[in-house]
């Protein structure tokens, strides 16, 4: 072990696979850690150097928090030594069980955005479109102090109307005035009085003050200060300044205009997890139960008038036609003329509205409100939980959305792509005032949202919900967050923080985390990324291979001295002794996928060709259109045209052309975890558990005891731990702080009653199999020819390492979408020809899996199936038989066809982004 604040020492690391490491890394530096999946990365810097650091930082808590210390696994480990606080940065995808987490609040750039409308945000009248402004003393004083030298002016109150005038003159008399004004001049209350039948018109006035503008000493401003807010008091919040007795200015400290009374700016009023700011129809959700604007069929190829409206062409609902025309026929929208023939501007009329118009989804939204308390809701089919009609997705009340910061709501701000917010908000011109107010602000804002753009994501908005984000997107948001606390002298530690990422965005990542470094942290971060290895300070290459075969150093150093090093696999890829590589076919299009006109998102109503019976791949910067195409648009139609036989009705699209009886089914295979509890596992997704516990049920001891197969699952009573249920761990609730999980003291983490584990079969109980890693199981049952090839699927697709029993929350996304891949290939055509749709497979991949992942690929294509992936990695792309290349930039720059056709021909293509990376 070296000596010195200059590295963290690790003596003697046994965690999972590790076998008695003992390592020196340096601080301060960017430090790469690689191998082949399930070769012990994560087990010794998040399982050993993360885990002690956390336990260390939990000794300094108070004994509430103490008092379960000892009851937590400590890693196993010898010693640490110069270890610096951590932060760990996962790219696991988890659940977020908070609806109104969005980008904006997870980054915490919605509270500076909160803060800027709450301070300096202008309210403006939906009717007159000027601003709303709440007078006071002060305000008032400084207009009336503007005017020229000389000029008489009045301060009064607006005498309220009443039938009495004499006995409200009267009661002015004993409060101590003396004068008002009426028809256009100044008189005593005394004369007034005097008249025979006193009449005070409806612009009369109580005379609070009166003076001549010249230079005001200190006690002069006091007392003009004083009579303005008198006058604001005697005319109940209102009050009037008369210049020279012929020009009135009214005043009021009411915020109100137009007869509407506004809510002032708060931080309340733009927070959408508070009752007060929260739209009052989806509770600050965005979403709400109602009408769903893609399940009114429109039928393009028809005019309005002809039956476009798919859903006005029922019987029951003929009559709304009729009215729907005749409003249209007022708003000069063609009802002869098929939709197909409309200009954007026309169709956005139709189904927004105009001019006057409400459009058609809002006039459906009215039409299912007459409906509301009736015994048949007309409208009921075409209703889901969808984006709320009241607030349109912004989740804050309408008050809200009244207030403007330089002409940009709120619903503008959180809209907005992150790349088009942030050159807004660089350019931003605010008057001196606000300039002060906002400096601090805006500085905070715009350091989150360069960063947001320097790791890629860009193209976010700030209302995105935190759960349709990907693992990768997910990480990159939390590195936002951590860089923005500006911490020093800390270990930040990132797990594959390239995922999702195309290799010009990955450029900029490394730049953030070299920033990170310079200011004085150590940057650890688990990658298989060659541009991220290249970058690094130093390279740590575990290995050789996974599982029991790994958990060794395998090379420590530069990345020339990777290179050289014959042992280490990731060396051997680097310097292309080793190469990815597959058999490439150019596909013949006979049997294909014809998009026309996809428009949905960034995308500009393009047209493609999607070769099928072969590997295609669909490249592009993050951004610029990939997941809308194939998620969003190509998914949903083929699920539902598979499932049904016809073709259903395409939203955000004209036409998708698919040839006849080339696909029987389809199957999107994300990164979404493989069960919804912890109880599942990789071998019960598969199936294979079904047949381990057969097995076990058949061994003499189960036989003696009239052990059946149930007995060895642990989900249902009978030979599970009833003290956990099963879980072999019991959650333990810390106030104040996250709940602890401690394994169960009644089975010791091990799930089963001990009479249960008393079966056993080659040596080991159901919970020693569980605790097997896949590698380990094939050697294991061996002799069991049923219980093999499920394995061998698991193996083949790189989850050797993975452990049968392993709970679906610990498994990664990458991980996850691999264990589906292995149960498809298990089921080889069993149901017909399927179409796979792949999200970024690679994700946690070494170099030597990908080659795994390109062959378990090709296992597929030899049995008739289609595969389409969407995929970042080179060595997938060089190897793909077609690609498809959206771009050329993210977000508004994206969403177009910049390339189809070969990775031969794409590498000479200089106007992808994509090319130079190959």
């Amino acid at each position: 072990m070296k000596d010195g604040a200059n590295y963290i020492s690790i003596k003697g690391a046994r965690t999972h696979n590790l076998k008695n490491i003992t390592i020196d890394i340096p601080k301060n530096k960017l430090i790469v850690f690689t191998g082949v999946s399930g070769s012990g990365k994560s087990s010794l810097v998040m399982d050993t150097l993360f885990a002690e650091g956390q336990r260390r930082y939990a000794e300094s808590l108070n004994s509430y928090a103490r008092q379960f210390l000892m009851r937590m696994q400590k890693p196993e480990v010898d010693n640490i030594v110069n270890l610096s606080p951590a932060i760990a940065i996962n790219q696991k995808i988890s659940a977020n069980n908070n609806a109104r987490s969005t980008v904006g609040t997870l980054t915490e750039i919605y509270e500076y955005i909160k803060l800027l409308f709450a301070k300096v945000g202008k309210t403006y009248s939906p009717i007159s479109h000027q601003q709303v402004i709440a007078h006071n003393a002060t305000t008032i004083q400084d207009e009336i102090l503007k005017l020229p030298e000389g000029t008489k002016v009045f301060i009064t109150s607006p005498l309220a109307k009443t039938k009495d005038s004499k006995a409200l003159l009267e009661s002015l008399l004993q409060k101590g005035f003396v004068r008002i004004f009426r028809n256009h001049k100044i008189e005593s209350i005394e004369s007034a009085l005097a008249e025979k039948n006193v009449n005070l018109t409806k612009d009369a006035y109580v005379v609070i003050d009166r003076l001549i503008i010249k230079k005001f000493d200190e006690d002069e401003l006091t007392r003009l200060v004083d009579s303005i807010e008198s006058a604001l008091y005697e005319g109940n919040h209102e009050m009037a300044f008369i210049v020279n007795e012929t020009e009135i200015f009214t005043r009021s400290n009411r915020f109100e205009a137009d007869g509407i009374e506004f809510v002032e700016p708060s931080l309340n009023l733009f927070s959408f997890n508070n009752s007060f700011g929260a739209c009052t129809k989806c509770e600050g959700h965005g979403i709400a139960y109602g009408i769903d604007s893609s399940l009114i069929v429109l039928n393009q190829k028809k005019s309005i008038e002809g039956g476009a409206i798919q859903a006005l062409e029922r019987r029951e609902l003929h009559g709304y036609k009729i009215a729907f025309l005749k409003v249209l026929n007022g708003f000069n929208i063609p009802l002869d003329k098929p939709l197909n023939d409309f200009s954007r501007e026309e169709m956005q009329k139709f189904l927004i509205g105009g001019g006057g118009f409400a459009g058609l989804y809002d006039s459906i939204e009215e039409w299912d409100k007459l409906n509301t308390g009736t015994h048949y809701n007309l409208w009921s089919k075409y209703k889901r939980r969808t984006t709320c009609s009241a607030c349109k997705g912004t989740r804050l009340r309408k008050e809200a959305l009244y207030v403007r910061v330089e002409n940009k709501t709120m619903r503008d701000i959180v809209n907005t792509p992150i790349d088009e917010l942030y050159a807004w908000f660089c350019e931003i011109q605010l008057n001196e005032h606000d300039k002060k107010i906002a400096t601090r602000i805006l500085a905070e804002i715009n350091a989150r949202l360069k960063t947001l753009r320097n790791v890629g994501l860009g193209y976010l908005t700030l209302n995105r919900n935190a759960g349709t984000l990907s693992g990768g997107e997910s990480q990159r948001i939390k590195l936002t967050l951590s860089l923005g606390s500006s911490l020093t002298e800390s270990i930040y530690i990132l797990d594959e923080p390239s995922i999702g990422l195309h290799p010009r965005d990955t450029e900029n990542l490394i730049h953030v985390l070299q920033s990170l470094k310079e200011i004085g942290n150590t940057v650890i971060v688990i990658e298989h990324d060659e541009a991220m290895m290249q970058a690094a300070d130093e390279i740590v290459d575990i290995g050789p291979l996974a599982s029991y075969q790994g958990g060794e150093v395998v090379a420590q150093g530069t990345l020339k001295i990777i290179l050289k090093n014959t042992k280490s696999l990731t060396g051997q890829y680097l310097s292309k002794k080793l190469q990815i590589s597959r058999t490439v076919k150019t596909p013949d299009f006979a049997n294909c996928i014809e998009i026309q006109n996809a428009y949905q998102h960034n995308l500009k109503n393009i047209n493609v060709k999607i070769p099928l019976h072969c590997f295609c791949v669909i490249v592009g910067v993050s951004g610029s259109g990939k997941t809308t195409l194939v998620k969003h648009i190509l998914y949903p139609y083929l699920k539902a045209f598979t499932e049904s036989g016809t073709s259903p009705q395409i939203d955000y699209c004209d036409t998708i052309i698919v040839t006849k009886k080339s696909i029987d089914f389809v199957e999107m295979i994300d990164q979404n975890a493989i069960g919804r509890s912890s109880r599942s596992n990789p071998i019960s997704y598969i199936g294979a558990f079904d047949l381990i516990r057969d097995l076990f049920a058949r061994q003499p001891f189960s036989k003696q005891h009239s052990f059946y197969a149930g007995m060895f699952s642990y989900n249902v009573p009978g030979g599970r731990c009833e003290s956990c249920e099963g879980e072999g761990e019991k959650t333990i609730e810390m106030q104040f702080l996250a709940d602890v999980k401690i394994p169960c003291d009644e089975c010791n983490g091990r799930r089963y009653k001990s009479s249960v584990l008393e079966a056993k079969y080659n040596g080991k109980n159901i919970a020693d199999v569980l605790d097997l890693t896949v590698d380990e199981a094939i050697i294991f049952f061996e002799k069991e020819k049923k219980i093999l090839p499920y394995l061998q699927a698991l193996q083949d697709v790189g989850l050797g390492y993975v452990h049968l029993g392993q709970s679906s929350s610990t498994l990664s996304g990458g991980e996850a979408q691999r264990i589906k891949l292995a149960y498809y290939l298990l089921q080889g055509n069993a149901y017909g020809k399927c179409l796979f749709i792949f999200d970024e497979p690679t994700t946690g991949l070494h170099f030597h899996d990908i080659q795994k992942l390109l062959t378990s690929f090709d296992a597929l294509l030899q049995k008739g199936h289609s595969i389409i992936v969407v995929e970042h990695h080179t060595d997938v792309i060089k190897n793909a038989d077609w690609i498809i290349e959206l771009g050329p930039e993210a977000g508004q720059q994206g969403g177009e066809i910049i390339f189809t056709g070969t990775p031969q021909q794409l590498a000479k293509d200089k106007k992808s982004p994509t090319a130079k990376y190959l």
